[in-house]
């Protein structure tokens, strides 16, 4: 079985050393090149084309994740994995948005390292257990402020009524009328209320209208 070839990125020679050292011990890997800068990173990595490039973030000339954003652009297969000391959400956004596949603490094991580049090899994902919680709970306050995006409170209180009035079966005349508007303005409340909700027939309209409340049917 082919070993899973490997491009270190790091700036501190100690630690790149040591790394490099705990890697070369696994039958399966194979450390291809050691850089010490994102410049030196990018060009080895078109060099020699890695199964999987281990990037330090904070490093002279060009921090890791601008090395990241330029090999996923030139080398989109390319694994890369961010390996750094730093826990800001800022630092973990913009690697994940670049596309890294893992993003691994220093204080992590050997095991956990080796683990790690074997699952992203293998097209997955290795995240530290800090970065995970990070990434889960970000994933929740995305969903709740989706959630808020979809919801009733986007809707003015003149679109409120027209909706409530489609979904008792109203026509555009009838709608008119009630509200003293024109079919015209009707119309356009209308395409604002779909464009708005994402839903884009009637049938839908009225679904979440008894949803919400909006409207309420007689069991």
């Amino acid at each position: 079985m082919p070993k899973i070839s490997v491009l270190l990125v790091e700036d501190h020679h100690v630690v790149r050393k040591g790394i490099s050292y705990l890697l070369s011990l696994e039958e399966d890997i194979d450390i291809v090149g050691e850089a010490e800068d994102g410049n030196e990173g990018i060009k080895m990595a078109k060099e020699l084309c890695p199964d999987v490039v281990i990037m330090d973030i904070t490093m002279p000339n060009l921090n890791g994740i601008d090395a990241v954003k330029q090999i996923k652009k030139s080398m989109p297969e390319t694994k890369v994995m961010i390996m750094t000391m730093h826990t800001r959400e800022q630092y973990i956004r913009q690697a994940l948005r670049e596309g890294v596949s893992g993003y691994l603490l220093k204080e992590s094991t050997q095991e956990e390292l080796v683990n790690a580049i074997r699952t992203v090899h293998k097209g997955g994902v290795a995240l530290s257990p800090s970065i995970s919680r990070f990434v889960l709970n970000e994933y929740v306050r995305q969903s709740d402020s989706k959630k808020e995006v979809d919801s009733i409170e986007l809707l003015t209180d003149r679109e409120r009524q027209v909706l409530r009035l489609i979904a008792e079966g109203k026509t555009n005349k009838e709608i008119a009328k009630c509200l003293s508007i024109s079919k015209s303005t009707v119309n356009i409340h209308r395409t604002n209320v779909m464009q708005k909700l994402d839903i884009h027939d009637t049938v839908g309209l009225v679904r979440y209208s008894i949803q919400k409340g909006i409207i309420v049917v007689d069991k």
